[in-house]
């Protein structure tokens, strides 16, 4: 009797669903899904070229699948997506249990989207994605539509763009990790304009590439007054520490080298404008935002309502704990936030501010003077802010972020 009470009202809850249509399709209306016809070429020396000639191929035979998914009736809206499935940076935490990295962590454990989600009938699943090729497994993930959201960086996501991908950013903010500047421990080196015509190892199409394009820029210098070692972070380490790099530019990792005496930290973003710091953010598959605009908002929401406990000053301790528990060294991740010059509540804003729309427009820019896409990127077309707004508004936080 309980099952059949439970398919009553599962029934119950999709008649609901299909009520509200009309709003829905209203809404779906306002994704942006704008065409980006423009085959990507990736850089030869990318290490991850291979996977982004996947993502090329897969993108093309997905366009049909999209387009048709994008031009449905609303009446096709009707039907729910049996799972949604969210990539994350997935670290391997004591007993070998999988824990997930920011904000998703806190959303997996809080288990409210799975609730809501699984009143509708959908499934929740999580897509494990590893620190050293986060870049590549999304995006093949995009496009061969075995992912409808991820959180990861920005740049990745300018080159799956431009592409042919159409992915939106549907929540911004979250994650501006710092990036560092590490050379042996007795290097003479003191600022980047030490190791003009120096090894410098950087894993090329990574978010944290524009950052060390920037602190080039600034300190007079272009990427080719450097000599470029494409290695993922744990190649990097290596080579810095057996004496293959000069230096080695990455995230908090750096800590570790210098705990372990094989690095020392000559520059990080900490005082840098915010624009150098690393982004990674939500994003979600155009046609399934505009295909599922209700689903898609209780994601964007599950989100939501995790910034905005973390954003509270107790949360910066729940954060730390958190990804202490997810087996990152809780010393290096205070390290990490010490003396840091974004306020803590500004971390976690979802706003689609002016800031953010002129950080992608530089960051593509520069991918496409670096050789990492094609042709120019339009980035106002990437951005799917209605959700963030309408979540918002439900949540009762649409002033939360600008008092």
């Amino acid at each position: 009797m309980k099952t059949a009470l439970s398919l009553q009202r599962k029934r119950g809850a999709r008649a609901l669903l299909a009520g509200t249509l009309a709003a829905a399709a209203r809404m779906a209306s306002m994704v942006c899904i704008a065409s980006v016809a423009m085959p990507g070429t990736a850089h030869a020396g990318l290490a991850w070229a291979a996977g982004a000639s996947q993502v090329a191929s897969a993108a093309a035979s997905a366009t049909g699948s999209a387009t048709s998914r994008a031009s449905a009736p609303a009446a096709v809206a009707a039907k729910l997506p049996e799972s949604v499935r969210i990539a994350a940076v997935a670290r391997s935490a004591p007993a070998g249990k999988t824990v997930f990295a920011g904000a998703s962590a806190q959303v997996a454990q809080d288990r409210w989207l799975e609730t809501e989600l699984g009143k509708l009938g959908v499934r929740l699943e999580w897509v494990p994605v590893t620190t050293n090729a986060v870049a590549a497994q999304v995006n093949e993930g995009f496009a061969s539509k075995s992912i409808d959201f991820a959180h990861y960086g920005d740049l990745p996501s300018i080159i799956a763009n431009a592409s042919g991908l159409q992915t939106r950013l549907v929540l911004p903010g979250g994650s501006l990790n710092n990036t560092y500047l590490v050379v042996p421990p007795n290097s003479t080196a003191r600022s980047i304009r030490d190791l003009k015509g120096k090894r410098i190892a950087l894993h090329r199409g990574r978010p944290w590439e524009y950052p060390f394009a920037r602190l080039l820029q600034a300190n007079g210098l272009k990427l080719s007054d450097v000599k470029i070692l494409n290695l993922n972070p744990q190649a990097g380490a290596a080579a810095l520490a057996t004496g293959g790099a000069d230096a080695f530019f990455t995230l908090s990792d750096a800590f570790l080298l210098e705990d372990k005496k094989v690095g020392k930290i000559i520059w990080a973003s900490k005082k840098a404008p915010e624009d150098w710091k690393m982004r990674a953010e939500l994003w979600g598959d155009g046609a399934f935002l505009q295909r599922y605009p209700q689903v898609a908002q209780l994601v964007v929401s599950a989100y939501l309502r995790e910034h905005h406990k973390a954003a509270a000053d107790a949360g910066r301790e729940s954060y730390i704990k958190s990804e202490a528990l997810g087996g990152q060294s809780e010393d290096v991740v205070r390290r990490e936030l010490e003396g840091d010059g974004t306020q803590w509540k500004d971390r976690w804003s979802p706003l689609f501010t002016p800031a953010v729309r002129a950080h992608y427009a530089a960051e593509a820019e520069y991918a496409k003077q670096a050789g990492l896409i094609a042709r120019p990127l339009p980035v106002d077309a990437l951005f799917a802010p209605q959700f963030v707004k309408q979540g918002l508004v439900q949540l009762q936080l649409q002033d939360y972020w600008t008092r």
